[in-house]
């Protein structure tokens, strides 16, 4: 997905740069304290409906700043645009009808090595898996080429400690081309980097799998993501080498990396937030239609559920919540975690827009009395909407 040009450095590696000597970024002093807006896992929660203490709607913040663009990436990215416009032509024109489905199968493998493996799997622990499936999923998550899986949990875990302030990688308050690709076109504030500093990336350090991948990366992901989608449609059926390189390599990618901005864009700034209003993460069921994730006011509430929401219809028509289903049922998904009824319509009411299916303003349970407790997000800022 294009470097960032900055350095990718953990605890660990941090704590090696210092025996060195070696000057970095990560082991010069802080030049910022950033304040967590958000949690990760059930074990940051501070409340009895697994939230948060405080009032996090006031942290939200977007400090003006000149940034410094990465121009390879801004290239990189122009191309790869222009060259999917002629490759979705290519797609009506010319195509054979195995590589048009050839994408699409590389593009649902990407979907799920990224959605169900470096995201759910690394960076939000909300399941287990054993080696095989470990394996599968990197090499289905390098193939996608979005970072490798250690740099994609870290950020992403700064992106939920840190949510819409200056620490979050692509901060929402920054304006949707922001949050949408715009953070990879310039490099890291000091307030993202010393967010990622102090996020603890212990679990990752102790995963042989994500430690295998974090060397070899930059060997596998050219084959994987780029040979071989364009090889085995041109050896295989005989597709000339242009809708080969276009279609299931260069579109296919395209689209994968837009998916995933488009839930770090739209889904923060257009929805309902039905569990807690003092965060940017909305349902959005248009991004769901069009992404297969969507439920994110859901998911940033309770991240380290597993499913994308408490819905079990759109968790049955979600590919990435059926496989890990169906990899449980085989026994190579184990102790998947999930937010009980209760715990949900508690936060629903304490939290929520009033907007829940079950649980909003028109439940007759919610009576006026409850109505005026929850009116805001029951704290005593009055910024809160």
């Amino acid at each position: 997905m294009g470097k960032r040009q900055e350095p990718k450095l953990g605890d660990n590696d941090m704590r090696l740069a210092k025996k060195r000597n070696i000057k970095s970024e990560y082991n010069m002093p802080p030049e910022v304290d950033p304040t967590p807006s958000g949690v990760l896992f059930e074990t940051d929660t501070q409340t009895s409906d697994l939230g948060l203490d405080k009032d996090v709607s006031v942290l939200k913040k977007a400090t003006p700043r000149k940034h410094e663009f990465v121009w390879f990436n801004i290239l990189w990215f122009l191309f790869l645009h222009i060259s999917s416009l002629y490759g979705l032509y290519l797609v009506f024109t010319s195509a054979k009808w195995q590589t048009n489905v050839f994408a699409f199968a590389v593009h649902l493998m990407c979907a799920i090595g990224i959605g169900a493996g470096s995201h759910r799997l690394w960076t939000h622990r909300s399941f287990k898996a054993r080696t095989p499936l470990r394996t599968v999923l990197m090499i289905w998550q390098t193939m996608g080429f979005q970072d490798c899986i250690f740099e994609w949990a870290r950020d992403h875990r700064t992106h939920h400690k840190y949510a819409d302030t200056d620490a979050d990688p692509h901060n929402a308050e920054r304006g949707l081309f922001f949050s949408h690709m715009g953070w990879l076109c310039c490099k890291k504030s000091p307030e993202v980097i010393e967010g990622g500093r102090r996020i603890d990336l212990t679990d990752l350090y102790a995963d042989p799998v994500v430690m295998f991948q974090k060397k070899h990366y930059m060997k596998m992901m050219p084959i994987l993501c780029f040979v071989l989608p364009t090889m085995i449609p041109v050896y295989f059926w005989n597709e000339s080498w242009m809708n080969a390189f276009l279609i299931p390599t260069i579109l296919r990618y395209t689209c994968g990396i837009n998916v995933v901005w488009s839930v770090n864009s739209f889904a923060h700034a257009f929805g309902y937030r039905p569990y807690d209003k003092s965060l940017n993460p909305r349902e959005n069921i248009g991004v769901w239609m069009i992404c297969v994730e969507g439920f994110h006011n859901y998911h940033h509430t309770f991240p380290w559920d597993y499913r994308a929401t408490e819905l079990p219809l759109y968790n049955m028509l979600t590919p990435t919540i059926m496989f890990i289903e169906l990899m449980a049922k085989i026994g190579q998904a184990y102790d998947l975690k999930s937010v009980s009824p209760e715990i949900i319509k508690q936060r629903a009411h304490r939290t929520g827009d009033g907007t829940h299916h079950l649980w909003g303003w028109d439940d007759p349970e919610f009576n006026e009395k409850l109505k005026e407790k929850y009116a805001t997000v029951n704290y005593e800022d009055k910024n809160v909407e």
